[in-house]
């Protein structure tokens, strides 16, 4: 499989005090990644502006949206984005929809949906609003050209709800499969059951139990193990177009927090990638 990766080190879409972090985990996985296939994102030096739109920072969110969207345009393989926060998914995602018009499904691996608005949104950060951006529903200046059909969506592993998220799940039907649920199977049924034939992988790596990956900024415990994840990432990648994927969300507090869970982030990788 040709592989590109693309790093993007953002903070600004993050809520969290230890948003700075974002910046040294994505900066500590791209010390392994091969050089002649990274592509690294410049971020705005600044916090960025609101603009008026209910979205922290959105100035500097919407530039590295705009960057990456350059670099991928010529990008050709498959593309693991790098962050950074999970608000780095919006252009490598729009991306992979065009590529796939046919069909793509989008299995979002999370302790948090992501799927608030600025209205609904009780901290103003992106990284809580971008799934429901691409599904069309955000900002009308982040909002990609072709948003993805909720019945392509799988959320996989979310067990922390803000209530106006719960809410609008209820309301749409989208595909759940709680903690205990996700399996290799039950997430390649889900998948089958879109429709698509490609399937971009969302990986927030709070979607692991705390008690095996520790370096992040929103911890929610009983979360997935690491082989069960690594494990349901093999049967898809084994039975469907993998369109791309990102991983989100490393926060070490320092170096050795860094050396201890970096290891997790590279058998990753490493299945995403064979």
């Amino acid at each position: 499989m040709d592989v590109n990766f693309l790093v993007a080190p953002q903070w600004q879409g993050s809520g969290s005090t230890r948003a700075m972090q974002l910046v040294d985990g994505a900066d500590a996985i791209r010390g392994d990644l091969p050089s002649s296939r990274t592509t690294v994102i410049d971020i705005p030096l600044g916090a960025g502006e609101s603009l008026g739109s209910g979205v922290r920072r959105i100035s500097a969110i919407q530039a590295v949206r705009d960057r990456a969207a350059d670099a991928l345009a010529d990008a050709e393989g498959v593309t693991i984005t790098i962050g950074g926060d999970c608000g780095v998914e919006l252009a490598p995602i729009a991306h992979a929809i065009e590529q796939h018009p046919g069909g793509m499904a989008l299995v979002w691996f999370d302790a948090h949906p992501d799927l608030n608005t600025p209205e609904s949104s009780p901290s103003g950060a992106f990284h809580g609003m971008v799934l429901r951006t691409l599904l069309g529903d955000g900002f009308p200046s982040l909002v990609p050209d072709h948003p993805l059909s909720a019945d392509r969506l799988v959320l996989a592993g979310v067990r922390a709800f803000d209530e106006p998220e719960a809410e609008w799940i209820a309301e749409t039907g989208i595909r759940m499969l709680p903690v205990d649920d996700v399996s290799p199977d039950s997430v390649v049924e889900a998948i089958r059951a879109t429709g698509a034939s490609a399937v971009y992988l969302h990986i927030d790596l709070d979607v692991l139990d705390p008690s095996e990956f520790t370096s992040l900024g929103f911890p929610e415990p009983f979360g997935l193990s690491l082989g069960t994840l690594l494990e349901t990432i093999r049967a898809i990648a084994s039975t469907f177009v993998l369109a791309g994927a990102g991983l989100c969300e490393f926060a070490p507090p320092g170096p050795d927090a860094a050396a201890d869970d970096l290891p997790t982030i590279l058998r990753i990788i490493g299945t995403l990638t064979t």
